[in-house]
């Protein structure tokens, strides 16, 4: 990463509200290309610090640079920023044309351009030949597509995405990381973006940052954060997490990097508790005094297994508390 060039960089920054919440002490470098994810459950500041980047809320300490130039004294249509929120903010009564049209007329592009423009980027969100619908009649992932594109219009340096997905159905939104993911790198821009559901963060990004409390907890690659978490907090939030109690210390350990054996074989011994096959896997509870183990295994292993049954559980890949 050292070769590459810083496109944002928070320094020190802190924003705090009337009643002391917020966030203090920011330090981040975001490089050129570059997909960030903020994570963390609600109120843990992830969406103060994109609102502070977007201009929409003020800095009370510290900067905040794109391209090396400060932008926190700018206001929001100042920045070289495009936000795009949750909720679609699509001009009902305008059609998708117009909808996208209006950003650019008011730089005073060129009609010939914007309709070029506008067309480009129509078959880049894959949604071409819908310039005369209203938004009505367009599904919430249409939607949401075409908010993508009236921002990605404007050529941002930095594109904001605050939980753009979240009111979106499942399926539809793992349509939609997947457009996100391939309209990044084919336009090669950055783009920070905020979410609390953890697989989402994990299939997107290159780098997250996990949060809590108004605090960084961790900053690394999605394989960093799942195979090496810092605190317990990170091991508890990013994917399925069980917690051992031995020996006066907590072993945190993947249910994919528990295996299955005889009783008296493993580290710790258990109960099956329930057996649930889903599909190429099988998820395997067991009761190991107070604390339920999860361990997923094969479907072969599954077959040997019955609810009652007393077995041993090997320990492999972990972290200790």
């Amino acid at each position: 990463m050292s070769e590459r060039k810083i496109k944002l960089q928070i320094k020190d920054m802190t924003k705090k509200y009337d009643n002391g919440d917020g966030v203090e002490h920011i330090n981040l470098d975001i490089y050129e290309g570059e997909i960030v994810t903020f994570l963390g459950p609600s109120g843990c500041g992830k969406t103060t610090i994109l609102r502070t980047i977007g201009g929409f809320l003020d800095v009370t300490s510290g900067d905040i640079t794109i391209d090396g130039k400060s932008i926190i004294g700018l206001p929001p249509e100042k920045r070289p920023t495009a936000m795009v929120f949750q909720s679609y903010n699509l001009w009902p009564h305008m059609t998708i044309y117009e909808n996208l049209a209006f950003g650019l007329r008011l730089r005073k592009i060129p009609k010939a351009t914007i309709d070029k423009d506008i067309k480009d980027i129509l078959q880049l969100v894959s949604m071409s030949g819908c310039e005369k619908k209203y938004p009505s009649q367009l599904s919430g992932g249409q939607q949401q597509r075409i908010a993508i594109a009236r921002s990605l219009l404007l050529k941002p340096s930095l594109l904001l995405l605050d939980e753009p997905f979240s009111a979106l159905d499942a399926k539809i939104r793992q349509q939609m990381r997947e457009e996100l993911k391939k309209i990044q790198s084919d336009l090669g821009i950055t783009v920070v973006f905020v979410t609390h559901d953890q697989e989402e963060a994990m299939a997107l990004s290159h780098r997250i940052v996990v949060m809590n409390k108004g605090k960084f907890e961790q900053v690394g690659t999605p394989t960093e954060i799942y195979d090496q978490p810092k605190t317990r907090h990170v091991a508890g939030f990013i994917g399925e997490m069980n917690f051992i109690e031995k020996d006066g210390k907590t072993i945190a350990v993947r249910p994919e990097d528990v295996t299955v054996t005889e009783a008296g074989k493993g580290e710790v011994n258990g109960i099956v508790r329930t057996i649930m096959v889903l599909g190429h896997y099988v998820v395997v509870t067991v009761q190991h005094g107070d604390t339920v183990i999860k361990c997923f295994v094969d479907r072969e292993v599954s077959e040997k297994l019955q609810s009652g049954d007393e077995i041993g559980l090997s320990i492999g890949k972990h972290c200790v508390f």
